[in-house]
């Protein structure tokens, strides 16, 4: 079954990958993209209607949903734009980190109905992961219709309380950077062990990339797939004593989590 007319404002990086999702899924061509650099909407020209900015969406548009993809600071600005669109059949989806459904409701007006979601970036494969939180009023097949929105870009998952979206957005949201992080400091130790430069990254990427595959395809957790990696008296046992030495690694990973959960918190102002 095609998908219904959507408006999506903003198509970077997040919003350009969900909309490739939706392309897939039999996105209906009358959908809107609201997009003032036209790089951005680019790939998709041709392909769906285009707008640069709020003021030149059509009158009498109404979509089924529009989700909102833009930059969080920009939201006072661009969000009581869409007043018009508001309506009980229309479902505002965010994207934008930090913005409760109270905050994005003052500026669209009350009757707006909101799903708050936070993706993450493996989306522009299919891989994503995004947890959602659906606002009063939201119903079943707007939140249905949110979910199918948000599992073409890979797997969703729904919280009936919205402040867990401050820490998934530390840990789910910006996983990613943390992950590849482990592949750029992989690659910086086997350079500094004498290994040459395209083996270190080749093997790092193919490493971070393959352990990830393995983990998604296993009914293991991850704790027991490290011990199942991790000899005893071995050369992995004795690096692992080196990073949880003192709880070293995780002690940071706590701390790194919980200054993101904060920093989440502060931009819902």
């Amino acid at each position: 079954m095609a998908l219904p007319p959507l408006l999506l404002l903003g198509c970077g990086k997040m919003g350009g990958a969900m909309l490739a999702g939706w392309l897939e899924q039999g996105l209906d061509p009358e959908s809107l993209v609201v997009e003032p650099h036209a790089p951005a909407f680019a790939p998709f020209a041709g392909r769906l209607r285009h707008v640069a900015a709020a003021a030149d969406i059509p009158p009498g548009f109404a979509p089924a949903a529009v989700i909102l993809a833009t930059k969080p600071q920009e939201a006072p600005a661009a969000l009581p734009l869409l007043r018009g669109l508001v309506r009980p059949g229309t479902v505002f989806l965010s994207i934008m980190a930090g913005r409760t459904v109270a905050g994005m409701t003052a500026l669209l007006g009350e009757g707006a109905r909101v799903v708050r979601a936070m993706p993450n970036t493996p989306a522009a494969v299919r891989q994503g992961f995004t947890v959602a939180f659906a606002g009063p009023g939201v119903d079943a097949a707007q939140r249905a219709l949110c979910d199918r929105l948000l599992s073409a870009i890979g797997e969703a998952a729904w919280v009936e309380e919205e402040g867990l979206l401050d820490p998934v957005t530390a840990v789910s949201g910006g996983g990613p950077a943390y992950v590849f992080l482990l592949a750029e400091v992989l690659e910086q130790a086997a350079l500094a062990q004498g290994i040459p430069p395209d083996l270190a990254r080749r093997m790092a990427r193919a490493t971070v990339a393959g352990s990830g595959a393995l983990l998604a395809a296993s009914a293991e957790d991850a704790a027991q797939l490290r011990r199942n990696v991790t000899s005893p008296k071995g050369t992995t046992e004795r690096a692992l004593a080196v990073l949880m030495r003192e709880g070293a690694l995780p002690d940071l990973m706590r701390e790194a989590i919980a200054a993101a959960t904060a920093r989440s918190r502060e931009l819902a102002g």
